[in-house]
């Protein structure tokens, strides 16, 4: 799953900063987790499993438990500190009840090569899973130093949330490889048609 061009219909990021806003990136260009498939590729590539967890009971109620709890971390992280109102207080209730679940249990084992790698200690439920990302959120939107970090994109309609942990924290998009990539060109270009005129 390489930062970059978002070209593949099931193409991730996972460069925002946090487990939670991964999540939300998962909305742009288009709708990523429109099936299990990218939704298992997403649970494994954010780290939420290790790599090789059975995810085969995962089921079309994992999606819309997914993109309701996106829908709600996006309520609060895009609002900011000054929320008021019932919606941000609903999604604000939600997201610590959500949290309020154990997590996945992990265990040390040893590999193949006889070093220690993680594993859970059994087939993931939807619940624990969301309870991690909601536990992401939690801390993020509870920690002032991280949440001051939290940047929009300055690409022209990209909706990336992402946590600016550049040196100075001057980081203006996404990705460089994508929306800085594009405000470059439209930049020279705008610069070559004003020299011709």
């Amino acid at each position: 799953m390489a930062l970059g061009t978002a070209t593949a219909p099931y193409e991730l990021r996972f460069d925002a900063g946090r487990i939670c806003l991964d999540l939300l990136a998962t909305t742009h260009p288009e709708e990523r987790l429109d099936s299990l498939e990218p939704l298992r590729a997403w649970i494994v590539g954010c780290g939420l499993v290790p790599a090789g967890t059975p995810l085969a009971h995962a089921d079309a109620a994992w999606l819309v438990d997914f993109r309701e709890l996106r829908g709600q971390i996006g309520q609060l992280v895009r609002v900011g500190f000054a929320a008021d109102g019932r919606p941000y207080d609903l999604a604000l209730a939600r997201v610590n009840e959500i949290a309020r679940t154990p997590p996945p249990a992990p265990r040390a084992v040893r590999g193949e090569d006889g070093t220690l790698v993680r594993e859970l200690a059994g087939p993931p439920a939807c619940e624990a899973l969301l309870a991690a990302v909601a536990r992401d959120a939690v801390e993020l939107l509870t920690d002032p130093v991280a949440r001051a970090a939290i940047r929009q994109c300055e690409g022209d309609s990209c909706p990336i949330v992402y946590l600016d942990t550049s040196r100075g924290r001057r980081r203006r998009w996404c990705s460089s490889e994508v929306c800085g990539n594009r405000e470059r060109v439209a930049r020279h270009r705008r610069r070559a048609a004003l020299s011709r005129a």
